[in-house]
């Protein structure tokens, strides 16, 4: 069966529709980007520009602080104003812990421009929501008391619920993509293991799909992930990766037995695996 391809630039689109909609009240209808045209000669350039018909809405996605963002807003600004000599709606969506300055006053010149600091928005106001859209956006947010992992389970499961299979890889791809601007993907990856009742045979990150396969890939039958890894770690690797691979079912708590039955062997040859040096 061919599996659906999802575009990282359809990805891209998505979420700035999104947080376009649930973070800046903005209704985008389409997304046509136009930020490959604003390189700089010092390979600077803005992050996302979208043409939105009557103006151009740039997003700057700062996950670090920076002393200098105003001088860099203001340059982008000119680039953008030179080119396409529409009005331009600049905002900084700041990830990271520390406030910058959304202005620049110098010589004679005033400039200025919005900063949404992301992390000082509740994740309930997103999590409450039944749009997929808006929940996706919760990974962003203040998490107030909460653990990373329990709201990115609430997330996940909710999703799960709204969403049939296809949907939810593409939502699921969201997620991976916003993970990085928090470093939340081997969070993601861990929590998506543990919930055992999502099924990942055509997850878009093949590595949750194989690591998940250990998971329940066993309990469940022949699963395209675990056999590839047990064939490639177990039958035809070299002892070392033979010894992790097993250790790591036992760890997911999958018996001797269990392990020794889909091996074809029995559990004094596993153990005995185990205890080679």
């Amino acid at each position: 069966m061919k599996k659906d391809i999802i575009s990282k630039e359809l990805i891209k689109k998505l979420i700035v529709k999104d947080i376009s909609k649930y973070i800046l009240g903005i209704e985008i209808d389409e997304v046509k980007f136009l930020d490959k045209e604003f390189e700089r000669i010092e390979s600077k350039r803005a992050d996302i520009v979208v043409d939105v018909k009557n103006f151009i809405l740039h997003l700057e996605l700062q996950s670090s602080y920076d002393s200098k963002m105003n001088y860099r807003m203001m340059r982008y600004w000119l680039d953008i104003k030179e080119i396409t000599k529409l009005p331009v709606k600049q905002y900084l969506i700041n990830f990271s812990n520390k406030n910058m300055k959304n202005y620049l006053e110098v010589d004679n010149v005033k400039f200025s421009f919005e900063i949404i600091n992301i992390k000082e928005l509740d994740c309930e106001r997103f999590l409450e929501t039944n749009s997929p859209d808006a929940i996706v956006l919760a990974l962003l947010c203040d998490f107030k008391d909460n653990k990373p992992e329990v709201i990115v389970e609430k997330i996940l499961i909710k999703l799960k619920k709204l969403l049939n299979e296809r949907e939810f890889k593409k939502y699921f791809m969201i997620m991976e993509e916003l993970s990085s601007l928090r470093d939340l993907k081997q969070t993601i990856k861990e929590v998506e293991m543990r919930l055992s009742d999502i099924t990942f045979e055509d997850y878009p990150s093949y590595e949750i799909g194989m690591e998940k396969g250990f998971n329940v890939g066993i309990t469940r039958g022949i699963e395209k992930g675990i056999e590839k890894g047990i064939e490639k770690g177990i039958e035809k690797g070299r002892l070392a990766e033979r010894k992790k691979l097993i250790k790591m079912m036992l760890d997911f708590g999958i018996p001797f037995e269990v392990i020794a039955k889909k091996l074809d062997t029995d559990v004094d040859s596993l153990k005995k695996v185990i205890n080679e040096n």
